[in-house]
């Protein structure tokens, strides 16, 4: 006999395999390392083999269906309510063995080698963001205590970097060398953030479905090329109310004895996609608060009942759905004509 489903718990070196027959005994529990993972599973007989989605797991996964298995990765959250007491390696492989086998479970659709790329590339882009805002945050927290201060923005910082370059006789000169170099700093992460959003911006150009979806006011290139390259062609997703709450973009609910409240948004799922829906959310708002002229009704209409930021994250959920629907349908958008003043 033979096992019909495998919770394979992975790691960097180590690796808990668990496995049960049809009727749910144990038959498999077994430590591997990683050079023996694909020999071990090699002899196995096709079987359904269950992940968490976690670092790696896409690798794993591709590597293991070549060899003829079924896999499932699954989310780690939807792990966790089924590990006993006292965790382990053995366990958390048992845990993903009976999460595999709920019929109500969700999966997390395997993503191919091109979309990894395309997924590093924009988090690389998004790392060195976060450093330059480390940069330029260090220069204005140091400068500050020598009371000089500037706006915030970039417009801000080129001013201060503008009188750290001229020397001025308020800055210390130990001060200076420093302030210098992190300025040095500053402008080598922007060259590199702005090569990185040019080659973004061209594979959004030469794609046909990121085109479609750039046509949707809010939506940029970065979005558009995010967006397929998170989640493909996003049939793994029932409703468009489903992609919006893996982006974090939907409610919270709250629910007990028939009462059902209401929160701020979840804020779980894929941060960056959220943040970039956001982003474009809150230009769009801004030229409808300046030109009403040129805003539909739907966005006239939460502006005046709802604050700005809700109307914003209310857009960012909105648009998100629209990039849904029109990754699924393979239709064009048709946009909404502005509302009469």
């Amino acid at each position: 006999m033979h096992a019909i489903t495998i919770g394979l718990d992975i790691a960097k070196s180590v690796f808990q395999v668990h496995g049960e027959d049809a009727n749910g005994k144990i038959i498999i529990q077994k430590k591997l390392r990683r050079s023996q993972v694909e020999e071990f599973f090699r002899k196995q007989p096709t079987c359904l083999i269950g992940l968490e989605a976690c670092g790696t797991s896409h690798h794993w996964a591709r590597t293991l269906r070549e060899l003829g298995h079924d896999l499932r990765l699954i989310p780690p959250a939807y792990v966790k309510p089924f590990v006993k007491r006292n965790k382990n390696d053995a366990r958390d492989a048992a845990a993903i063995c009976t999460a595999l086998t709920r019929p109500d479970m969700r999966f997390v659709a395997v993503k191919s080698i091109e979309q990894q790329a395309s997924r590093g590339l924009e988090r690389s882009r998004m790392l060195l963001v976060k450093q330059r805002t480390q940069l330029m945050n260090s220069v204005r927290g140091q400068l500050a205590e020598f009371g000089i201060i500037a706006a915030v923005g970039r417009r801000g910082f080129e001013q201060l970097a503008t009188r750290v370059a001229s020397g001025e006789a308020d800055i210390p000169s130990l001060a200076l060398d420093v302030l210098r170099l992190l300025i040095q700093q500053t402008d080598a992460l922007t060259a590199a953030i702005a090569t990185l959003e040019d080659r973004i911006m061209a594979i959004a150009r030469d794609h046909a479905v990121m085109r479609r979806l750039t046509t949707v006011p809010g939506i940029g290139g970065l979005t558009a090329h995010a967006v397929v390259t998170a989640i493909g062609d996003g049939r793994q997703f029932s409703s468009a109310r489903d992609f919006a709450a893996w982006c974090g973009l939907t409610p919270r609910q709250h629910a007990s004895a028939g009462k059902q409240h209401s929160r701020g948004i979840s804020r779980q799922g894929d941060d960056s996609l959220r943040r970039l829906f956001a982003l474009g959310a809150s230009n769009l708002m801004r030229h409808a608060r300046s030109r009403s002229d040129r805003a539909t009704e739907w966005q006239r209409g939460i502006l005046a009942r709802r604050p700005v930021k809700v109307a914003v994250l209310a857009q960012a959920a909105k648009n998100a759905r629209v990039a849904w629907a029109l990754l699924v349908s393979g239709e064009t958008y048709r946009r909404a004509t502005p509302a009469a003043a």
